[in-house]
């Protein structure tokens, strides 16, 4: 199977964090998916750490290929599904993840309840 990591489920996978749930965990873990790392959740780490509002590791982009993750760039078909989007969710990052995921065809894994709302496959 073939994912995409919200923020938030990179971030707990690298610090080990116990909030990343165990069906999560486990399909990360296992090798024979594809996990990937939007350039938007590279930004949005940066963005949020330059301003002091989330601890995250000095390089994010690395620890996130250490970890054996593909990364996917943000690409102007994904900017163009932003204008199909119903306003479920108004986080900019957010949104254009679900774009990424919806063109993509790549299951989210997330936490965030309003991102399950969206027409993305989703754990």
């Amino acid at each position: 199977m073939r994912f995409l990591l919200d923020t938030h489920v990179l971030l707990w996978w690298l610090a080990n964090d116990s909030r990343l749930s165990e069906p999560h965990r486990s399909l990360i873990a296992d090798r024979t998916n594809f996990v990937l790392v939007s350039s938007i959740s590279i930004a949005e780490v940066s963005i949020k750490a330059s301003l002091g509002k989330l601890e995250a590791p000095a390089n994010t982009h690395d620890a996130a290929l250490q970890s054996g993750f593909g990364l996917l760039s943000f690409e102007a078909a994904h900017a163009e599904e932003l204008r199909e989007l119903p306003w479920i969710h108004r986080d900019p990052f957010d949104r254009m993840l679900v774009a990424q995921a919806r063109i993509e065809k790549l299951r989210l894994l997330t936490a965030d309840a309003r991102i399950r709302q969206y027409d993305v496959l989703h754990g």
